[in-house]
């Protein structure tokens, strides 16, 4: 789809609807829009105003909720993402203020992990925000990857592309956790799916979530996974395991849930479980050898 977002005639279209919202916004365009993301699934779109840049941000048919996704996110927890500035939600084209630097790079710059502490707080606040959207979101697309659903779909996905034997016999222990995890009662949410220090951009001192693209209807402890296992325990120098995750399990917990203590004990089978449900968000976007890196995350903790 990439010659789609590189076309001429979308190129002059996009510009045109960002054009007027800048004029509805009394802003003025001071530059030539420059295109530095272009994925089959989106392109963005960086517009330098009178006021510093914008981003427009055009997805793919199954993205296309993304754009609901921000604009309840921004509604209900408005701390955590820039402001959105103009949506279409037909076409899933939005234009968002600036979110100034990524997390990546903040990290080199300041050599440490303690922004993590604040972004997770902001995932549980999402978490328990979005709660009374999960009808309106699912009836908009984004994906319901909620625990009753999860041993069908894995044993779909096992069985379509090529695995190791291990992964079709696991089966059998994806319903054991999801039957584990269900006990505690937790309820399923908006999840953003892939929180990672290149989706969290920091602005004036706020750390702020972007990129929703892949966000599921889910268990909320899900996005511990890819946010601790595969980003936080790697520590400053990218060494396996050289970060201990549990300061910010704690983290997480206490500002989800303060007066449960006791959930604590169902994290082991959420973080396995996350890696399940990231394997089946999109894997035909993502592809076979993502797909199977996210398996193995699931049966070893590890990705090789």
């Amino acid at each position: 789809m990439t010659e789609v977002w590189e076309d001429p005639a979308f190129l002059t279209e996009a510009v045109a609807w960002v054009d007027g919202q800048l004029a509805r916004l009394d802003l003025v365009r001071t530059g030539e829009v420059q295109q530095p993301h272009v994925r089959s699934w989106s392109t963005v779109l960086r517009v330098a105003t009178s006021e510093g840049p914008v981003w427009f941000k055009a997805n793919a048919a199954a993205f296309v909720h993304e754009v609901l996704v921000v604009d309840r996110v921004s509604d209900r927890v408005p701390a955590r993402v820039p402001p959105l500035l103009a949506r279409d939600l037909d076409r899933g084209w939005m234009l968002m203020g600036d979110a100034g630097e990524r997390l990546r790079e903040v990290v080199v710059e300041e050599q440490s992990l303690g922004r993590w502490h604040d972004v997770l707080e902001g995932a549980a606040d999402v978490a328990r925000a979005l709660e009374p959207d999960v009808d309106d979101l699912l009836a908009a697309g984004v994906p319901d990857h909620r625990l009753a659903t999860l041993v069908d779909r894995y044993a779909e996905l096992v069985q379509r592309i090529d695995v190791e034997p291990r992964f079709v016999s696991a089966t059998a222990h994806v319903r054991d956790l999801v039957d584990e995890l269900a006990s505690y009662g937790v309820s399923e949410t908006l999840q953003h799916d892939d929180l990672h220090d290149g989706q969290v951009f920091v602005k004036d001192g706020r750390n702020l979530i972007m990129d929703w693209g892949d966000a599921v209807i889910s268990h909320p402890f899900f996005t511990l996974s890819v946010s601790l296992e595969g980003g936080v325990a790697w520590g400053l120098d990218d060494v396996e395991d050289s970060e201990d995750i549990e300061p910010y399990v704690a983290t997480y917990l206490a500002r989800y849930a303060p007066d449960r203590p006791g959930l604590r004990e169902a994290v082991p089978a959420a973080l396995r479980l996350g890696w399940v449900c990231r394997a089946l968000n999109q894997p035909d976007v993502s592809g076979d050898d993502h797909t199977r890196t996210r398996l193995r995350m699931f049966l070893d903790g590890r990705p090789e």
